[in-house]
């Protein structure tokens, strides 16, 4: 089987190579430097990617002119399947944290090609659906969970996505700022940091720059709670 990139997606792992190969043939190339702002919040959405190199942090103004990081995403993931179905204005603003390449695919190619292929259709809609889940979860933590509790789940998270296995323990290179971790975070830059710098007090983590090596998974994985 041909090591197709548009597999590594969630939403087209079960893709045969046909199949991804055709699909692959509809999409279009993007290369971005390190915060070049792919689009804006507000701009018209007319199309999906798939992130094949680098990372991508979709955040959001709050009307007092504050930022908010929503997500960071990275290789293999993809991002702006609600065009699919509500071709409105965007909702956040996605901006390169490192060089990137990306696939996009425009809604007028994917539908008709969604409609020749249910089985994709409905990976969609668990793939939005669990976007949706992870969303309440954002609240339920945010209401429910004190920051120390935010940090360690963020960081856990993390290292599922981006963390590489060494001796020492999981090195999770997030490529993110003090401020973009706090935003991440969903709590104030003094805050997270604060939180931090008690996990390093305890053995638990080990900061470098925009990265983190988990020393601790258990401590953090009991502190996530």
């Amino acid at each position: 089987m041909t090591d197709y990139m548009v597999r590594k997606a969630p939403l087209f792992s079960g893709l045969d190579d046909e199949a991804a190969a055709d699909l692959e043939e509809s999409m279009r190339r993007v290369d971005l430097k390190r915060g070049q702002v792919l689009f804006h919040e507000g701009d018209q959405s007319d199309r999906m990617y798939v992130i094949a190199e680098g990372k991508i942090k979709i955040g959001r103004a709050a009307p007092d002119g504050r930022s908010t990081l929503l997500k960071l995403l990275g290789p293999g993931e993809e991002f702006g399947e609600l065009s699919l179905f509500d071709p409105d204005c965007r909702s956040g603003t996605a901006t390169a944290v490192t060089e990137a390449r990306l696939y996009a695919l425009s809604n007028h190619d994917l539908r008709p090609w969604l409609e020749s292929r249910p089985e994709v259709a409905l990976a969609l809609l668990r793939q939005l659906s669990h976007r949706m889940r992870q969303s309440r979860e954002v609240v339920a933590d945010l209401v429910f969970s004190d920051v120390p509790a935010r940090v360690a789940k963020t960081l856990l998270e993390l290292s599922t996505r981006f963390g590489t296995p060494k001796d020492e323990g999981v090195h999770v290179w997030h490529d993110l700022t003090q401020e973009e971790l706090a935003q991440l975070v969903g709590a104030s830059r003094e805050t997270v940091n604060k939180a931090l710098a008690d996990f390093g007090n305890r053995g638990w983590l080990r900061l470098e720059p925009r990265a983190v090596v988990l020393l601790d998974i258990d401590r953090l994985k009991q502190r996530s709670h």
